[in-house]
């Protein structure tokens, strides 16, 4: 069963930048779609982007359209965060669709599967 990691949460000024990955346990992942998801404190979380593998293409909520970005490294989906702002804060998570899904437009939790457990990221001055 495919497991997933997340990795390079933490404290970031608004304005600042931080980097998070998505690896996945005991696999390699070149060819997963992956889902970025967030839960800010006391809301639901919410899809924010995706990069389709196939394609090698990626969709941005428009949250964090223009400030985010989304790449594959080596075993590692990347999410490049840029001009963070305090509504940022929240814990990430990366997940891949389910059977029959794939990343095509703002991912929408119900379907995607293989959590990570998330990192928190925090932007505070």
């Amino acid at each position: 069963q495919l497991q997933l990691a997340e990795f390079g949460g933490g404290l970031v000024q608004p304005g600042g930048s931080l980097s998070l990955n998505c690896a996945a346990v005991g696999r390699t992942m070149d060819f997963d779609d992956i889902g970025w998801f967030r839960q800010a404190p006391g809301r639901e979380r919410e899809g924010i982007a995706c990069l389709r593998s196939s394609v090698d293409d990626a969709y941005y909520a428009d949250s964090v359209k223009g400030r985010f970005i989304i790449s594959r490294g080596k075993d590692t989906v990347y999410l490049h965060m840029n001009n963070v702002k305090p509504e940022d804060t929240g814990i990430y998570y990366c997940a891949t669709p389910n059977p029959g899904y794939v990343c095509s437009d703002i991912p929408k939790e119900g379907q995607y599967g293989y959590w990570g457990q998330g990192t928190q990221v925090t932007v505070s001055s």
